[in-house]
């Protein structure tokens, strides 16, 4: 049975889905997942604000309904990425405390990282 209260509305049909293509590459210890023009923070890298960065160690590609996985790279296949800045994240607090000592220590540290632009995907 219809639900015939004015406010019904019928849920549009499920568009098709653009599956874009992607990458997961390795840098800093950490994997992350990118597509083009993702814009992303990763471990300091020595770049100059303006240049572009190759990365080859491509871990997996995928987009149009395939994936292919390496083991552990996959060969032939990098991601280019413009560097966009060099900069720090916010600031972390370390607070030690032992309880009845009086005593207690605050340090702080802002890691640096590489913002980056990925410019593109090569497959192979």
């Amino acid at each position: 049975m219809a639900n015939t209260t004015p406010y019904y509305r019928p849920r549009p049909a499920k568009l098709q889905e653009f599956e874009a293509m992607f990458a997961v590459i390795r840098t800093g210890g950490k994997q992350y997942r990118v597509t083009e023009n993702d814009v992303l923070k990763v471990e300091k890298l020595e770049a100059e604000p303006g240049s572009t960065i190759t990365f080859t160690d491509v871990l997996a590609v995928g987009g149009e309904g395939t994936v292919t996985l390496g083991s552990p790279v996959v060969a032939g296949a990098s991601v280019t990425a413009t560097v966009i800045a060099q900069d720090r994240l916010d600031k972390v607090i370390i607070f030690k405390k032992r309880r009845r000592q009086n005593s207690r220590r605050r340090n702080g540290h802002r890691q640096h990282v590489t913002v980056l632009r990925v410019s593109g995907i090569s497959a192979a």
